[in-house]
């Protein structure tokens, strides 16, 4: 799905454009990796898949954007893969948030070790490519700004 079809269906409204923050990410990095240490494997990965949430917000309020209506953690994901910043971590955390629905609301001791600690690796390489992709962004929008002025500079040269 692309933006303008997420737009359309009114799955997301542009706003004002936000500075790229993750400090949100970051504390729940951190309170993923604390609950798996004490064995609290089901709160470890909701809380892992909570920082991929709030990255993808962060990214989408970096780019003018915000989930709108029911299902804004889906829209999240779906944003994610309109934008192609990876398919394969896009679609793992999307089939996690239906695995956390299951952890948080319906069985205690859902989550093993093992998956809880997949999910922070996984957190951790997706923030990665989050934090690359604003990155790629940033540095486009500055090879054309230098572009225009030295355009501009030699416009007046002339």
């Amino acid at each position: 799905m692309s933006l303008e079809k997420l737009l359309e269906e009114n799955k997301i409204e542009k706003i004002e454009k936000k500075d790229f923050e993750l400090s949100l990410t970051e504390r729940d990095i951190k309170a993923a990796k604390d609950n798996l240490n004490s064995d609290n494997f089901d709160w470890a990965l909701s809380i892992a898949y909570n920082a991929v949430l709030q990255a993808g917000r962060a990214l989408m309020f970096h780019l003018g954007y915000r989930p709108k209506g029911k299902d804004q953690h889906k829209i999240v994901f779906e944003f994610l893969a309109a934008l192609n910043v990876d398919d394969k971590l896009t679609h793992y955390f999307d089939s996690i948030r239906k695995t956390r629905h299951a952890a948080v609301y319906d069985v205690a001791g859902y989550i093993s070790k093992a998956s809880a600690e997949e999910a922070i690796k996984q957190v951790e390489l997706f923030v990665h490519k989050i934090r690359t992709f604003v990155h790629k962004i940033r540095t486009n929008k500055n090879k054309q700004n230098k572009k225009r002025e030295n355009l501009d500079l030699d416009e007046r040269r002339s």
